[in-house]
């Protein structure tokens, strides 16, 4: 699989594919967030980017979990809040 270019983005929630946040050497403990060190550091981690190092985290899909009885309850009573 090729990485993205700089402008796609996804289908689903149309958020820019090529940035730090789906970078393999994306880690919030290291320096500047990333673990390669020959990389330009990027504010914006959530914005697409230039960076030549790029490429794409390879994670395993979980479901979604449901909700246990107090999350459910927690939020039927800020609906009722907000009703």
């Amino acid at each position: 699989m090729s990485a993205p270019g700089r402008t796609e983005l996804c289908g689903h929630c149309r958020s820019e594919l090529r940035c730090c946040l789906n970078c393999g050497a994306f880690d919030p403990l290291a320096a500047a967030q990333c673990r390669d060190r020959r990389a330009e550091p990027v504010l914006e981690k959530d914005r697409g980017n230039y960076c030549e190092f790029f490429q794409f985290a390879l994670r395993l899909w979980k479901a979604p979990v449901a909700p246990t009885p107090r999350e459910a309850a927690a939020r039927a009573q800020l609906r009722s809040l907000l009703d």
